[in-house]
């Protein structure tokens, strides 16, 4: 498992576990990320992630980023 800051551009990755404390998890759940679900990584800028999943695109920063695991 890798945080999905690290995945390739364009790669359809399925997310695997969510870390974090339980705020976090419930923010991220809000949008739109669930263990089993799937994201692509649109692009990165400074380890700042763009994802589109669940038919949207989201901004996440970093420290985010890295507590989606692929």
């Amino acid at each position: 498992m890798i945080p999905i800051s690290f995945a390739e551009i364009g790669q359809e990755c399925v997310i695997k576990r969510i870390g974090g404390n339980p705020e976090i998890k419930k923010h991220l759940e809000n949008l739109g990320f669930a263990v089993g679900g799937n994201a692509t990584v649109i692009s990165t800028l400074g380890g700042n992630v763009i994802v589109k999943v669940k038919e949207s695109r989201v901004a996440i920063d970093a420290a985010m980023a890295n507590k989606i695991l692929v």
